[in-house]
């Protein structure tokens, strides 16, 4: 993917909120567009006929919904709200996507349940509020939040869409405001498929500007660049005219710290959401191994040079993902407690993510396939992997360990990075004698320096210290 200096800028430092905590979402009605529901224009098009209006070319949607309540009442506003949002449409990309991240912080003016919905399917608890006296109670253990501000579609009678219900709202929804006000001095957003015509984020982004200026947190939005082969723009000069406009307004959201990317398309997004999942992930080390034997080293030695891999990935602000394997799991846990403990005011347990092997069978499901779902799910929080030993004793011969392969299969599947330690022998150097010679016709040309790294941790020549700091190096690498 190509992208504008705005644009890599903007991935690294969304990444870093997402790993501080500080990454929040509002979603306007262009995020649910592409999973099929109607924006704006399309939901009111039969109610401003029934007026005797044309809705493409009217732009004050509000009023166009309150005059329809001032003639006939919202029954028949509630009954479309109903039918156009009811339906289990499917997610789109950019939905699942935003559901993987760890993002615990939503703020929506749509009526559907497409955030709640994605959030449930990655196993996620999900709290969501669009009445005052559900902001008064807290799920227990939730994952994350979504506020509706607008309402939601199994209550249409309360939507808030007329233009005396924006006029009320600050009075009938005052804590709605004043939560995204802190929300929004707290957390760095992305506005996504909002056009900025909404009164109510407008008062809120006011105030926010009034009362902390520049001293606010930058958010950001996504806006598509005018094109000469869109419709509205059958000449160069109309092609023209909307592009100065375009840029007053682009300048325009600086006002409120939202700073605007320019995209050539709107799948653009969805590329660059990967991408920052991608780049997120790849602060997850997940480490693979086992071993009843440590082959060129004694036991002692081996797992310092576990414990040690482990305070060193954390020291350098990484998460570990681990399975306890055999021999190598309690000095992955032991390393990377010492970092933290070390330093409590920097590192937290939150780096450190154990996913222990059920052992006996208690259910239905035979322990080889309860495996390797468990193994799908923990290597799935990962977008590094890490290597080492992997053998075990198989009816009192030592063998190496056919698991430790299997999750490397499944982890390259993921598209997650292998970073095998060749150096440590067994199953880890067979994935490294794969590894390299896949990512000669790949990583290695993306990356020309990494074939000298991975050479590196190869070497059984080198000392451990030396080794681990190939690691570190190789996964910082990635990062770019």
């Amino acid at each position: 993917m190509n992208t504008s200096p705005e644009i890599e800028s903007f991935i690294r430092d969304y990444v870093k909120h997402l790993s501080e905590g500080n990454a929040a979402i509002f979603a306007g009605a262009g995020l649910s567009r592409g999973a099929g529901f109607v924006d704006w224009k399309e939901l009111l098009r039969e109610i401003a006929k029934d007026l005797g209006l044309n809705i493409d070319d009217e732009y004050d949607l509000i009023s166009i919904a309150q005059y329809h309540v001032n003639d006939r009442g919202r029954d028949k506003i509630k009954n479309k709200i109903l039918s156009e949002f009811s339906d289990e449409e499917d997610l789109t990309p950019n939905h699942k996507i935003l559901a993987r991240l760890p993002i615990n912080t939503y703020w929506t003016t749509n009526y559907d349940q497409l955030l709640e919905r994605a959030l449930k399917e990655e196993h996620k608890i999900v709290d969501t509020k669009y009445t005052i006296d559900q902001l008064l109670t807290t799920r227990p253990r939730r994952d994350a939040v979504i506020y509706k501000m607008h309402g939601d579609v199994n209550h249409p009678a309360d939507a808030v869409i007329t233009k005396e219900d924006y006029q009320v709202y600050h009075y009938t929804h005052e804590p709605f405001i004043t939560l995204l006000n802190g929300d929004l001095l707290s957390k760095n957003f992305l506005f996504l498929g909002f056009s900025f015509t909404d009164p109510n984020l407008e008062y809120v982004l006011s105030r926010v500007k009034l009362r902390h200026g520049k001293q606010a947190r930058t958010h950001y939005c996504f806006i598509r660049k005018h094109r000469a082969s869109d419709s509205d723009c059958p000449n160069e000069a109309t092609l023209a005219y909307k592009l100065q406009k375009q840029k007053l307004f682009v300048d325009d959201l600086r006002r409120y710290q939202i700073k605007a990317l320019l995209i050539d398309d709107y799948d653009d997004i969805t590329e660059i959401l990967r991408e920052i999942e991608t780049r997120f992930k790849k602060r997850t080390v997940f480490i693979s191994g086992s071993a009843a034997d440590y082959g060129r080293m004694d036991q002692q030695q081996a797992q310092g040079f576990i414990h040690n891999l482990s305070k060193a990935l954390i020291k350098a602000g990484y998460r570990i993902v681990n399975g306890f394997g055999w021999g190598v799991g309690s000095a992955v846990i032991n390393g990377a407690l010492e970092a933290i403990y070390e330093r409590p005011d920097k590192y937290t347990d939150d780096q450190l993510i154990m996913r222990p092997f059920p052992q006996f069978k208690t259910g239905a499901k035979e322990l080889p396939e309860l495996w390797t779902e468990y193994r799908q799910r923990m290597i799935a929080e990962a977008g590094v992997a890490v290597y080492v030993f992997g053998n075990k004793l198989q009816d009192g011969q030592l063998i190496d360990a056919p698991g430790v392969h299997e999750e490397f299969e499944i982890a390259k599947a993921q598209g997650v990075t292998a970073v095998p330690i060749g150096s440590t022998g067994f199953m880890t150097e067979q994935i490294y004698r794969e590894v390299v010679s896949e990512y000669s016709a790949a990583l290695f040309q993306q990356h020309s320096d990494l074939a000298a790294m991975y050479s590196e941790i190869g070497d059984s020549d080198r000392s451990d210290a030396k080794t681990i700091q190939s690691v570190i190096n190789i996964i910082t690498k990635l990062q770019d």
